[in-house]
């Protein structure tokens, strides 16, 4: 059973970044994954991320702010006058 898991899971020694293996002393684990320290990083921005202090979204890590927020947060609606521009936000 333990290898039907690995060859279908890629195993809880692989990066889901670079699929490569994480060894112990480089594992940071995030997300229900190990990760290679560099591999856990936004995937908008890229800036590296540290375990339990990004958001996530269908498995993959953000920084919360902006990426996250941009992506998923709530969407501005702007408003234009003939001299002001409005800008309404959506509450949640």
């Amino acid at each position: 059973a333990a290898a039907s898991f690995s060859s279908f899971s890629g195993g809880p020694n692989i990066c889901p970044r670079c699929n490569k293996t994480v060894y112990f002393a480089e594992k940071v684990s995030s997300l229900g994954k190990n990760w290679h320290r560099p591999c856990l990083r936004c995937e908008r921005c890229s800036k590296t991320l540290a375990p339990g202090s990004h958001a996530e979204h269908d498995g993959q890590p953000y920084c919360h702010k902006p990426c996250y927020a941009v992506l998923f947060g709530p969407k501005a609606v702007l408003v234009n006058t003939h001299t002001h521009t409005k800008v309404f936000s959506c509450m949640p």
